[in-house]
């Protein structure tokens, strides 16, 4: 009798092995099987707090992989199951359960990009991130005063402290944290070409000269008049002449510019009218870029006081008022005169 309980113990044992083997073959099969990527399932989202279990199952049930056991068995067993990343990530041909997991565990998501251009204002850096569906509007209705203070840099004003660049994010990324790394950014520039200045400049601090970097930024597409155009201000600075500049007209103007500076328009009183006041207005009227900044702390030498736009997107320059009145009458009026 203990022989027969022997013998049957032992096919038994045999047939448990047997089953396991079976059982590893298929698992190690659907393992290295590609998966089956299909315009529902070409991008697999990984919510903050998303279980194994929850993902396999979805992957089952959109047809990306046969048999959502065999991921979970393998992640456990692993032990990647507890260190997948929230994230998008892209889900290829060559894939399979092995390598999409190591995709989740690693953060590998698909990547996004936003680009602030040079001389924009911070309202239109912000209208670019509303317009960002990947991107998470944390600060939607937010004040600027708010979005300086969740920054931690509440006793700054946001014009001009946002480097224009392009940035990276994932899947709902916050716009806030684009934010952090723009103003970053800006602040490490600015402090590497404050280090690196002309010197006898006008400023009192970095942040004047950030506030000149923005109104050169607005003056001219060109880059070679850039140091030039630094330097007719610097000089009007020094002469504590008024810097007599549009951008800072239209910019004190607000939504009520509607392409058009009338005569009104420059004696209004507005704190950025530097047709009335003399000196810097008291904030940067746009982001500027590296190549602005470095103009305004690398003024070009020289006599010239005066410039008019040529129409072509470059000025005239002049040292004389006289000269500069034959340039408008030259670039300006004759131009008007030929549109009627």
């Amino acid at each position: 009798m203990f022989a027969r309980f022997a013998h049957w113990l032992g096919v038994g044992l045999i047939v448990v092995a047997v089953l396991i083997v079976l059982g590893g073959v298929h698992v190690n099969h659907a393992l290295l099987t590609p998966v089956r990527g299909s315009p529902q399932s070409a991008a697999l989202v990984v919510e903050r707090g998303a279980t194994l279990a929850q993902l396999a199952n979805g992957l089952q049930a959109n047809g990306t992989i046969a048999d959502a056991r065999a991921l979970l068995w393998y992640g456990r067993i692993s032990g990647l199951a507890s260190r997948i990343k929230a994230g998008e990530y892209r889900i290829e041909d060559s894939d399979t359960i092995v390598s999409l997991l190591a995709k989740m565990v690693a953060g590998k998501s698909i990547q996004y990009s936003i680009t602030f251009v040079e001389g924009w204002s911070f309202k239109q850096f912000r209208a670019a991130m509303a317009r960002s569906a990947m991107l998470t509007q944390a600060t939607a209705g937010w004040t600027g005063a708010q979005i300086m203070s969740a920054l931690d840099r509440a006793d700054e004003h946001p014009e001009g402290r946002f480097f224009p660049d392009t940035y990276i994010y994932s899947r709902g990324g916050s716009d806030l944290d684009v934010l952090r790394r723009a103003g970053a950014a800006m602040k490490q520039k600015l402090a590497a070409a404050w280090n690196d200045k002309a010197q006898g400049l006008p400023y009192k601090s970095a942040y004047e000269a950030l506030i000149m970097a923005s109104i050169v930024e607005k003056e001219t597409g060109a880059a070679h008049e850039r140091v030039r155009i630094a330097g007719v201000f610097v000089r009007r600075l020094r002469k504590n002449m008024k810097l007599q500049t549009d951008p800072t007209v239209i910019y004190g103007m607000g939504d009520r510019f509607d392409g058009d500076i009338r005569r009104k328009d420059l004696r209004e009183d507005t704190p950025y009218n530097t047709y009335v006041h003399k000196g810097l207005p008291p904030t940067p009227i746009a982001n500027p870029g590296a190549d602005a900044i470095y103009a305004a702390l690398h003024p070009e030498p020289g006599t010239v006081l005066y410039f008019v736009a040529k129409g072509d997107g470059t000025h005239q320059f002049s040292d004389t008022y006289a000269q500069h009145n034959r340039a408008v009458k030259r670039y300006i009026l004759s131009r008007r005169q030929t549109s009627k």
